[in-house]
């Protein structure tokens, strides 16, 4: 597979009053463009991620800063999938700063630009497998070190579904140093809707507050699981779902299941 066609946007109009209303309003748009908008391109990432289930591949995520609650909701959650790992920047800053010589730390921002920083963001997956699929969440897309692990991930021949705002990252400039972004190397890009800067509403001395983007990349990712299962399902599979841990049968039905990825899973971290 060759990295994606040009994306499309999910254009959503921004509100010009500040208000909580306002916020639902726009909140409320932006599900229903996103969802229109992406369509296509969750159908496809579906079939990606309905592939790596059925060839017993694990689904590994990855995401920065408020990023990191879209690879939550496809990681480890109820509903979701048991074969998934949530690959978190605090693990791998701790990877890369045990790497190197004492007294020799850098700020995790400064990491997180850094494009020797993604092979350590890979270090953690267990016993990663070419079946693997990867999707990784960045609302610019532009970091240095994600746009290497995008290119790392890649490279190690995997599969690769991206979340990004397109307005966003086509407004910066790469801080890798071949000029990419992530959805340069991505096969798959889906646009969350969030404006230049996330913040949609408007202050009165200038600026924005209130960010989008989470809530539009949780609706992306449970509509690609969503879309996944139906083709699953369709196809005679029983699909290796988590039942909540807060129900008699669930750790039960869980642990079971998870022995099916025994070593390949990271679990209690």
């Amino acid at each position: 597979m060759t990295p994606s066609d040009t994306p499309v946007p999910a254009q959503v109009p921004l509100p010009t009053e500040l208000s909580g209303a306002a916020y639902a309003t726009t909140a409320a748009d932006a599900i229903r463009i996103v969802a229109d908008t992406q369509r296509d391109a969750i159908a496809a990432a579906a079939g990606l991620i309905a592939d790596c289930i059925a060839n017993d591949g694990v689904l590994q995520t990855f995401g920065t800063g408020h990023s990191e609650a879209f690879a939550m909701e496809i990681a480890g959650r109820a509903g979701g999938y048991i074969p998934t790992n949530r690959l978190a920047l605090r693990d791998a800053v701790a990877a890369a700063r045990e790497a190197r010589p004492a007294g020799d730390d850098e700020p995790t921002g400064e990491l997180e630009r850094d494009p020797e920083f993604a092979s350590h963001i890979y270090g953690l997956v267990p016993e990663v497998q070419p079946q693997d699929l990867f999707l990784i969440a960045s609302n610019s897309g532009g970091n240095g070190s994600i746009v290497e692990f995008a290119k790392l991930v890649k490279a190690k021949g995997h599969n690769l579904i991206a979340v990004t705002s397109l307005a966003h990252t086509s407004r910066i400039d790469s801080r890798h140093p071949s000029g990419d972004k992530l959805l340069d190397v991505a096969d798959i890009v889906l646009d969350n809707g969030a404006p230049y800067g996330d913040a949609i509403l408007p202050l009165p001395g200038g600026g924005a507050a209130c960010g989008l983007s989470s809530i539009t990349a949780a609706l992306l990712a449970q509509m690609m699981v969503a879309e996944s299962l139906v083709r699953l399902v369709a196809d005679g599979e029983t699909p290796p779902v988590y039942l909540s841990a807060n129900i008699p049968e669930g750790d039960e039905h869980n642990h079971a299941l998870e022995d099916r990825y025994a070593g390949r899973l990271r679990r209690g971290l």
